[in-house]
């Protein structure tokens, strides 16, 4: 078993850079190995996700504003700040973040809710999901995603130690924020965070009877959601026959089809991509994995698909090999978060799935997104660490059994 020796820094700056740029810890070779490969592949994932972002916003930036850098400038401020987080989680002892996360779980609550206050929450595109801080737009309903791995992992891997009461206090809270999330109205994130829920739940052995009567109310309201809401209800209609209206409805799932389409075996290229130049709406958030398609065709699809599934079994075997039941729902919320949310992503592209407004982690462009990617991230790496960490006695304060007793006969 891997004994993590941790080396503290001599030097002050040296632990700021530690947070600034954790790609550069010298730490790491002290890690376990799954730890390290998870830290490698998320980085590498994160400097695939800017390489498609620097193309598939390039032009759309240099028509609105004149900067063809314009979003990728930003995605990289994000991601520094995102870095921070990063490193945040992979050094904080579980046991803090998970203290912390009681706290933090109310107040992102709080500000989700928020949001749904008339003149405070900032619409865009018929939905009011932002708030703005000090000019800089922020979405609590994704940054609300990591604190919400680290408390619904300890609620559900605690349950049968916790009373009734405690129980339907955290439920309550579970259901607000879902309940706040549909109304901005965010269909797709309300599903992704309820089923999120109801997965560490059923992994943490609750009743059937109680998972399946929550998974029942929560498919009613996911009904209403889509008869009230007019644009929920034309997504699923496009998504069933999207020539039925190519030029309205359908014309974001068409598009993209063309896209990944056109891309053939080897693609067309990197920067290469036609239905980028207009064609292809939104082509740098929800539909971004439509032009890494077209430009790297099948063979960067089946690439990235390996990732994805090099990134889940690392995770697998870090939940095999943890202590305890809350940090194998951490781990499992975060891949929920990460590569569960990717393939819903590529599902939507491919026309798999209905049309919904899940960005793919360290591909789309948001700040709000990338930093929660990032924490989540960090988590699973932090797992990793501590599940492969031997817990040190020290002899000076160990108590030595009578045997042992320094005698005259046994000194």
């Amino acid at each position: 078993m891997t004994i993590e020796t941790p080396i503290k820094p001599q030097k002050p700056w040296l632990n700021l850079l530690r947070y600034l740029a954790p790609f550069l810890d010298q730490d790491v070779v002290h890690w376990s190995l799954e730890a390290r490969l998870l830290r490698w592949l998320t980085f590498l994932w994160l400097f695939l996700g800017l390489l498609v972002l620097f193309s598939a916003s390039f032009p759309v930036a240099d028509a609105e504003y004149g900067d063809g850098l314009y979003y990728f400038k930003r995605q990289l401020a994000w991601i520094a700040l995102g870095m921070v987080g990063f490193s945040f989680m992979v050094r904080s002892p579980l046991h803090r973040l998970l203290n912390l996360s009681r706290w933090l779980m109310p107040a992102m609550v709080g500000l989700i809710l928020v949001t749904l206050i008339p003149g405070i929450g900032t619409t865009v595109n018929g939905a009011t999901r932002w708030l703005t801080v000090f000019f800089i737009p922020i979405q609590p309903s994704e940054l609300i995603k990591p604190v919400l791995v680290l408390q619904s992992a300890s609620v559900f891997g605690r349950w049968p130690k916790l009373s009734p009461a405690v129980r339907g206090v955290w439920l309550s809270v579970f259901a607000l924020m879902v309940g706040g999330i549909l109304l901005q109205p965010n269909l797709s994130t309300a599903a992704l965070c309820g089923m999120s829920l109801w997965l560490m739940a059923m992994a943490a052995g609750l009743r059937w009877l109680t998972l399946w009567s929550t998974a029942g109310s929560g498919l009613i309201l996911a009904a209403i959601s889509i008869g009230t809401q007019d644009y929920q209800r034309r997504r699923v209609m496009s998504f069933l026959n999207p020539w039925a209206d190519p030029m309205r409805d359908g014309y974001q799932l068409i598009q993209s089809l063309l896209a990944i389409g056109s891309g053939g075996i080897w693609g067309s290229g990197y920067g290469l991509s036609q239905q980028k130049l207009f064609y292809l709406p939104i082509q740098y958030t929800d539909f971004i994995f439509s032009v890494f398609a077209e430009e790297f065709g099948l063979a960067g699809g089946i690439l990235l698909l390996l990732l994805l599934a090099t990134y889940a079994t690392l995770a697998f075997w870090v939940a095999l090999k943890a202590r305890h039941a809350v940090h194998q729902l951490i781990v499992m919320g975060a891949m929920i978060f990460l590569v569960g949310q990717a393939l819903i992503n590529i599902g939507v592209a491919t026309g798999v799935l209905p049309t919904t407004g899940l960005p793919l982690p360290f591909f789309s462009y948001g700040g709000s997104s990338v930093i929660a990617s990032l924490a989540i991230a960090g988590l699973l790496v932090r797992v990793a660490r501590e599940s492969s960490t031997a817990e040190v006695v020290s002899l000076a304060t160990r108590r030595r059994p009578p045997e042992m007793q320094q005698t005259p006969e046994n000194p």
